[in-house]
C-alpha cells in the first residue's frame, strides 16, 4: 500500500506521544479535509456575502443550489465510482499501467455527455422562472462537479491523499474568491464564481492524472467490456452514495419539514443544520478508521495473501488471520469509542450552538440523534471496507441496499409519526444494516483460510 500507508506508519514508528497525535492528525486531515474546505467555503462564501448581495435570500438560493450539484452528482456518478477504482487497481496489478489514463479520458467523456443529457431538459424545464445565465450555470456546475467525483475517487483510489486536499484547497480558494469577485452581480455571480472554482479544481485534478499515468493511447472504452466491468460495484457505489442522501432527500420535499428555496429546490433548516453539525463530529472516527485500516489491518492483510501466494506455512497462515480479526474488532472499537467521546462533546455544547444560529433549542434531540447517526456512518463505512478488501462484493451489495430500503421506510415512518421521532428512520436503517454486517464478517473472517484456498 503506498501513499498516506507508508506515512502513517512512519509516524508511528517513532513510538512517541507525539508521533501518534501526529499521524491521527494527518490522517484526520487526509479523510476529512475536502469535504470540510468545500462546506467552510460555501459557508464563507455567504457570511462574507451578507452586506453586498440583496437580498439576503438570494444567498440561500445558491448554497441550496449547490447543494443539490453535490448531492445529484455524487448519487449519478456512484455508478462508476467504485467500478473504475477497481478497474485501475486491476490494471495496476497486472503491470498494464498504460491503458489506465486513456480509460480515465473516456470515462469522464462519457460521464460529462450522460450528465449533460440528463441535467440539460431537466434544468430547462424545472427552472422557467430563473434567468438563462442562472440554468447555464446550474448544466455547467453540475457537469464539472460529476467529472470532479470521478477524478477525486480515481486519485482516492491510487493512494494521492495529500495530492487531492492540497487540491481542494487550492480549488475552494480559488471558489471563493471568485464568488467574492462576482457577488455584485448577485445569484448568478455567486454561481458564476462557485462553478469556476470547481473548474480550476478539474483542471488541477486532470493535469495530476496526466502527469502520474502517461500513455500512447488518449481514448479508450475498455472499462465498459463486460470482463472488466462489475456490476456489483455499480450497485454499491449507486446504494451507498443513495442511502447517505436518502433521508436529506425526504426532508425537503416533504411539506411540513421543508419550505420552497428556489424554483423545485427546497431545503429543511430544522434538519439540514443538526445533520451539518452532526457531520462535524466524524472527523475523529474517520481518522480512526483511516489509520486503523492503513496501517495495522493492511499488513496483516498483505502478510496473510503473500504466505497464500509463497506456500507459507499454515501455522503462519493462520496467526496472521487471527491479527487481522483482531485487528479489525479493534478498530471498530476503537471507533466507536471515539465517536462517542466527539458526540458527548457536542452533547453539551448543542444547546449553546443552536442558540447562537437562532435554532429553537426543542431541536436538541434532532441534533443528539443524527450525532449517533453520523457515527454509526462510520462504523458502517469500516466494515464495508474490510469487506472489500476480501473481495466479498456481493455482501456489501446487500449490505447498502439494505441500508437504502430501511432508510427510506424508517424516515416516511417517522416523518408520519412527528417530530419527535424525526432523526430515527437513518439512524435504525444504520444499526439494523451494521448488526447484519457484523454477523457477516463474523463468518467471513472465520473460514477466511477454507474459501481463500478453495478459490485458487
Amino acid at each position: 500500500m503506498a501513499g498516506i500507508g507508508f506515512e502513517l506508519r512512519k509516524l508511528l514508528k517513532r513510538d512517541s506521544l507525539i508521533g501518534v497525535m501526529q499521524a491521527y492528525t494527518y490522517a484526520g486531515i487526509i479523510s476529512s479535509g475536502p469535504w470540510v474546505l468545500s462546506i467552510l467555503g460555501i459557508l464563507v462564501i455567504g457570511v462574507l456575502s451578507l452586506s453586498v448581495v440583496v437580498p439576503d435570500s438570494l444567498i440561500t438560493q445558491f448554497q441550496v443550489s449547490v447543494t443539490y450539484l453535490i448531492s445529484l452528482s455524487l448519487i449519478l456518478t456512484g455508478f462508476v465510482q467504485l467500478a473504475f477504482t477497481r478497474f485501475t487497481a486491476d490494471r495496476l496489478f497486472e503491470k498494464k499501467a498504460d491503458i489506465i489514463l486513456p480509460n480515465f479520458n473516456g470515462l469522464l467523456l462519457w460521464v460529462t455527455l450522460a450528465a449533460g443529457l440528463l441535467a440539460t431538459p431537466a434544468i430547462a424545464f424545472l427552472f422557467p422562472q430563473q434567468t438563462l445565465m442562472y440554468r447555464l450555470l446550474m448544466l455547467a456546475g453540475f457537469v464539472v462537479m460529476c467529472d470532479i467525483w470521478i477524478a477525486t475517487i480515481f486519485l482516492s483510489g491510487m493512494k494521492h491523499y495529500k495530492a487531492i486536499v492540497s487540491l481542494f484547497g487550492v480549488g475552494y480558494s480559488a471558489t471563493v474568491a471568485l464568488a467574492l469577485l462576482l457577488r455584485p452581480f448577485g445569484l448568478e455571480g455567486l454561481l458564476g464564481g462557485f462553478v469556476l472554482g470547481q473548474f480550476v479544481l478539474l483542471t488541477g485534478m486532470v493535469i495530476l492524472i496526466l502527469r502520474n499515468y502517461p500513455s500512447d493511447h488518449f481514448l479508450e472504452f475498455r472499462f465498459f467490456e463486460k470482463r472488466y466491468l462489475y456490476p456489483t460495484l455499480v450497485g454499491v457505489g449507486f446504494f451507498y452514495n443513495l442511502g447517505v442522501w436518502l433521508d436529506k432527500f425526504m426532508f425537503w420535499f416533504y411539506d411540513p419539514t421543508s419550505h420552497a428555496v428556489i424554483g423545485p429546490l427546497r431545503a429543511s433548516v430544522i434538519y439540514d443544520i443538526p445533520v451539518f453539525l452532526a457531520y462535524l463530529s466524524i472527523i475523529p472516527g474517520m481518522a480512526v478508521f483511516l489509520v486503523k485500516m492503513e496501517t495495522d489491518f493492511v499488513e496483516y492483510y498483505d502478510k496473510f495473501f503473500d504466505a497464500v501466494r509463497s506456500g507459507g506455512s499454515l501455522e503462519f497462515i493462520e496467526d496472521m488471520r487471527n491479527e487481522m480479526v483482531y485487528t479489525v474488532r479493534q478498530g471498530i472499537y476503537q471507533i466507536i469509542k471515539i465517536q462517542t467521546i466527539a458526540a458527548l462533546g457536542l452533547f453539551i455544547a448543542g444547546p449553546w450552538i443552536l442558540e447562537q444560529l437562532g435554532i429553537s433549542p426543542l431541536y436538541l434531540p434532532l441534533l443528539f440523534i443524527n450525532l449517533i447517526s453520523a457515527g454509526l456512518q462510520v462504523v458502517l463505512l469500516g466494515v464495508i471496507n474490510v469487506f472489500f478488501y476480501l473481495d466479498n462484493r456481493w455482501i456489501v451489495l446487500f449490505l447498502t441496499g439494505l441500508f437504502v430500503t430501511l432508510n427510506a421506510a424508517f424516515t416516511a415512518l417517522t416523518l408520519w409519526l412527528g417530530p419527535e421521532f424525526y432523526g430515527y428512520g437513518i439512524a435504525a436503517a444504520l444499526t439494523i444494516t451494521i448488526m447484519l454486517g457484523f454477523r457477516f464478517l463474523d463468518r467471513v473472517l472465520e473460514s477466511l483460510e477454507y474459501k481463500t484456498f478453495m478459490l485458487q
